[in-house]
């Protein structure tokens, strides 16, 4: 394995697919040639790419819930049941646990326990051991576009699966999938597999067929500064526009302040555009997706009402693509498919409330447009002078030396220096930036605004406002005030 920011060549791709589909038996129900001619026939409302593209090009923002169940028969009809009862414009299929960590042995006694129970046992859908023919039979029994939607550090066989049997997109990315979600699986790795899975859309794209990928963009989802997660989804949109995929997704996670968070998502796309214009992929089509609160969530199912809509208006104001969402019972565990049914409607009602509405820009507005851009800035100049020109090489290096360091990651290989806290208005700052390659002035303006809520608040300014503002919204407040 030799890590290389360039296209994986025909050749070397077909090679690679050999032991890619040999990884479980379903993987010889994949025939590519097969797959493109029914991909050929999906009608343009079924494709994800083109139904995103559709909803950028009219203003509107989409919404699509997260869900997934073990059995084929359950799976089907809890998507019709969030597409009828729900009003879901695009659907998920969140994948299960042990399909995540590519435990297909394990996952298929997981449907067998399921399938004698008479429910499923799994905590999502196992579609690489379903394979194409219960995937395809997912497709072909809904009547809006399919999504996977996981946490795979090694999707390889996952992709092939789910694109032969009509789903046009597939979320993920090898650093999105690997820092928040494992612990001993080097970026170098994941990176290099996201490849596959990024050229595979690509091979797919040559054909003359939209395949729609999106980055994870809330990493951990707990305090993660715009530009970290910003710099993220730029660099694995440009690591897919070298494989050739040219429908680009980038997502943001709620953080919880209005005009940040508004910024976030603005900038996001302005910047990714000139980026990979830069970089020569000029023929991309880029959408946003904006997460809802993925914190903890208040156990009263009013208050959680409130989290939803207030994340659904934003991500209307943002002018986001769509919008991921949230359920009534996130603090329950896994939501009914009536509690999430419900949340979409909220989230719904929100959206047709404040359609054709946008934050007007100001002087306040500006300023964290301004911010968030040079803090992005700076990480994705470092990471690519630290990789002598190969943004991919230099991902790897910038992980290990704390240049990209997203906060809570579990991975080994994430530095895990830098530490968030929130200012006086509840925006994300950098308390301690650890090796992020910020300058002063940067520096300077994060410990201003931190120390204006300490002035505030009377206290210190120090890593117990970390702690507090973790669990502030799950509490009831924004900021973990004492």
């Amino acid at each position: 394995m030799k890590l290389k920011n360039r296209k994986t060549s025909e050749g070397e791709f077909f090679k690679l697919r050999e032991e890619v589909l040999s990884q479980w038996e379903t993987g010889k129900e994949v025939d590519l040639k097969e797959a493109v001619d029914y991909l050929k026939k999906v009608p343009d409302h079924m494709n994800f790419a083109k139904k995103l593209k559709k909803a950028k090009d009219e203003g509107v923002t989409l919404a699509q819930p997260r869900a997934g169940v073990g059995l084929l028969d359950k799976h089907i009809e809890l998507m019709n049941y969030l597409s009828k009862e729900g009003g879901a414009d695009l659907l998920p299929s969140t994948i299960d646990s042990y399909t995540r960590q590519n435990r297909y042995k394990e996952c298929e006694i997981g449907i067998e326990d399921s399938i004698r129970e008479g429910r499923s046992l799994l905590n999502g859908f196992p579609a690489v051991n379903h394979g194409v023919r219960g995937c395809r039979q997912v497709f072909e029994n809904v009547d809006k576009p399919l999504q996977a939607r996981h946490g795979t550090p090694d999707s390889r066989l996952l992709s092939e699966i789910i694109h032969a049997s009509g789903w046009t997109s597939n979320e993920g990315g090898g650093i999105s999938y690997n820092i928040p979600y494992a612990k001993n699986v080097s970026v170098e790795k994941t990176l290099y597999d996201w490849q596959y899975c990024d050229r595979l859309a690509g091979f797919y794209e040559e054909q003359g067929i939209e395949i729609n990928r999106e980055p994870f963009g809330p990493l951990t989802g707990t305090l993660v500064p715009p530009s970290t997660s910003n710099s993220v989804g730029i660099i694995e949109a440009l690591l897919a526009a070298e494989q050739g995929v040219k429908s680009i997704t980038l997502g943001y996670g709620q953080g919880g302040n209005l005009i940040q968070d508004v910024a976030a998502v603005k900038v996001l796309e302005e910047q990714a555009e000139e980026y990979l214009k830069k970089y020569g992929y000029k023929d991309c089509f880029v959408t946003t997706v904006f997460h809802q609160w993925m914190g903890g969530f208040p156990e009263d199912e009013a208050k959680a009402f409130g989290v939803i809509s207030i994340g659904s208006m934003t991500a209307a104001l943002a002018g986001a693509t769509k919008v991921i969402v949230k359920t009534p019972h996130e603090a329950h565990g896994i939501p009914s498919k009536e509690a999430n049914a419900s949340g979409i409607r909220t989230t719904k009602m929100t959206l047709s409330m404040y359609e054709g509405q946008k934050m007007p820009i100001s002087k306040e507005l500006e300023e964290e447009m301004s911010v968030i851009r040079k803090e992005t800035e700076c990480i994705i100049s470092k990471v690519i002078d630290v990789g002598k020109g190969d943004i991919a090489q230099g991902t790897v290096k910038a992980i290990e030396n704390g240049i990209i360091d997203i906060p809570f990651g579990p991975s080994i290989f994430n530095l895990g220096k830098m530490m968030p806290a929130r200012d006086n208005q509840g925006a994300i700052r950098y308390l301690v930036p650890g090796n992020l390659p910020f300058t002063k002035d940067i520096l300077d303006y994060n410990r201003k605004k931190l120390e204006e809520r300490g002035k505030y608040e009377k206290r210190d300014v120090n890593f117990k406002m970390t702690i507090d503002d973790i669990y502030a919204v799950s509490r009831g407040k924004l900021i973990g005030r004492k």
